[in-house]
């Protein structure tokens, strides 16, 4: 126990003191990372965005980008100083209104001190004027900004925000966006939503788009050079928009003839998902040199490498089955990737089924066949599979054979009842695997931990029952190699395999 003792001529100040909340008298900062395990300086403490306005002019020649950032945001504690993550070159922050001072820290951390604490509860405007060449930005040894011959695309898992805006770079801070982009005439800009209006002067076009719904920063995109852009709605009546670059070259037609079926793969997906959740609905192939594609929100980006063997509506289906899973509901820590891409897998192996190319169980068989015991395959757990293998095959392809488990254990009326009732249950919001196991044992009525645990958590092949649960080839005889002939839609399922390598490189 401890006592103070107050004299007398101090007696009226420490009255003072005892009228003012504990809290309010000693503001901290806010934490510098979110307090995700997987990537401890990403996001930051204290506060909550719910909105982000970006007025942009970027010059393709020379990669020049300068930009003010209005940020909308409410505390969560009393504030000292915040951080934003962002890499370019800010002249000017204010807060409220009032200029306020800031430092740039670590790889990717902009220090910001307001000139009065901010207390919890207050909702506060955050301005930050920059301007930057964002290919010549690194952070942890590489950059997320992609150099085209005539522009420049920000695609990429889990970052990519803090080369064009500052941001709360984190999936469980979503918000709503503005992004306006002007760019020379002959030049366009691409990013999410439904793009508002266009307006040209003295050789300048702005391109303005709106998101009103929420979204992760890892989701916001933007590309910017010259496109092809076509328009159409889906037969449910949403707005599609498309974008080709202009030099695509032998890539080009396989480009359109997989992402112009955008429209279809999306009405089909809504059969087990239901609603499709966004007024906006796309994609775009931009001139890059990376190899993988992301399911930006509403608007997929897709390399040129994706369609190098020909059309591949399997990766389009795998990107706009993301727009409910790892969208609308959005992990809440990085180590629930499995609730991204686990089902965005098995959306595949559906479109397999729905176009005769092969069934989800033939699939699975197939998968679980052609991996042997000791395969370094089965030593990921897909539930957790920690940074380094966040994208590995097996949180793919094991991680939708545990789907296939599942709907053989529940059944297919119950499990696709999960599978339509989840993205509303979480909608717009953010959930972990032990949610899902939680969600369908209760749509189910069965218990599921022993189940999710063998698929999702050992790091080890599933072998006797468990195994038979979910897979014909396991009642192969014991010793046999031989996996069963491949569907016809695997060569196109596993040309996505890699669908997010470079995507993300630490």
């Amino acid at each position: 126990m401890h006592r103070r003792i107050i004299v007398p001529g101090v007696l009226a100040s420490a009255t003072l003191l005892l009228a003012i909340p504990a809290s309010a008298a000693s503001p901290s900062p806010g934490a510098p990372g979110i307090g995700d395990p997987y990537y401890p300086a990403y996001g930051n403490g204290g506060y909550d965005v719910s909105h982000y306005d970006l007025r942009l002019r970027y010059r393709p020649a020379t990669d020049e980008l300068e930009g003010t950032a209005t940020l909308l945001a409410r505390t969560t504690q009393d504030l000292s100083r915040f951080n934003l993550d962002f890499l370019l070159d800010v002249s000017e922050v204010r807060v409220d209104g009032a200029k306020a001072s800031f430092t740039a820290s670590g790889e990717h951390e902009l220090e910001i001190t307001p000139k009065r604490a901010l207390p919890e509860g207050a909702d506060v405007t955050v301005v930050v004027r920059y301007r930057g060449v964002p290919s010549s930005k690194e952070a942890y040894g590489f950059t997320g900004w992609h150099r085209t011959p005539d522009g420049g695309v920000a695609a990429g898992e889990p970052e990519a925000a803090w080369w064009w805006f500052p941001s709360n770079d984190h999936p469980l801070d979503k918000a709503t966006y503005d992004v306006s982009v002007q760019v020379p005439d002959g030049t366009q800009a691409v990013s999410n939503g439904t793009l508002r209006s266009t307006d040209s002067r003295a050789g300048w076009t702005r391109w303005n788009w709106r998101s009103d719904k929420p979204q992760a920063t890892y989701l916001a995109t933007l590309a910017i050079g010259r496109f092809d852009i076509t328009t159409g709605t889906t037969e449910s009546g949403v707005p599609v928009l498309n974008a080709y670059s202009e030099d695509l070259g032998a890539d080009a037609g396989a480009a359109r003839a997989s992402v112009e079926r955008t429209g279809e793969v999306a009405d089909w997906l809504t059969e087990y998902f239901g609603p499709y959740p966004y007024d906006a609905l796309g994609g775009y192939v931009p001139n890059t040199d990376t190899g993988y594609a992301l399911e930006t929100q509403t608007r997929p980006f897709y390399s040129p490498r994706q369609f190098a063997n020909g059309s591949n509506v399997s990766v389009v289906v795998h990107e706009l089955a993301h727009q409910w899973y790892g969208n609308l509901v959005s992990v809440a820590g990085w180590k629930d990737i499995w609730i991204n891409e686990g089902f965005a897998r098995y959306a595949q192996w559906l479109w397999s089924e729905h176009e005769g190319e092969g069934t989800a169980q033939e699939l699975a068989d197939h998968v679980y066949a052609s991996r042997p015991a000791d395969d370094p395959f089965w030593t990921v757990r897909p539930g957790d599979p920690g940074p380094e293998n966040q994208f590995h095959g097996a949180v793919y392809d094991r991680g939708a054979l545990a789907l296939q488990a599942l709907r053989n254990e529940v059944g297919d009326e119950a499990f696709f009842t999960v599978l339509k009732g989840w993205p509303r249950k979480y909608a717009h919001g953010n959930a972990t695997v032990a949610d899902f196991r939680r969600y369908a044992e209760e749509v189910s009525g069965e218990p599921l931990a022993a189940l999710f645990d063998t698929w999702l958590y050992q790091a080890s092949k599933p072998e006797g029952p468990a195994a038979r649960a979910v897979s014909g080839a396991a009642k192969a005889p014991a010793g046999s190699a031989e996996a069963p002939v491949p569907p016809k839609s695997w060569k196109e399922i596993a040309a996505t395999n890699g669908v997010h390598d470079d995507g993300h490189r630490h």
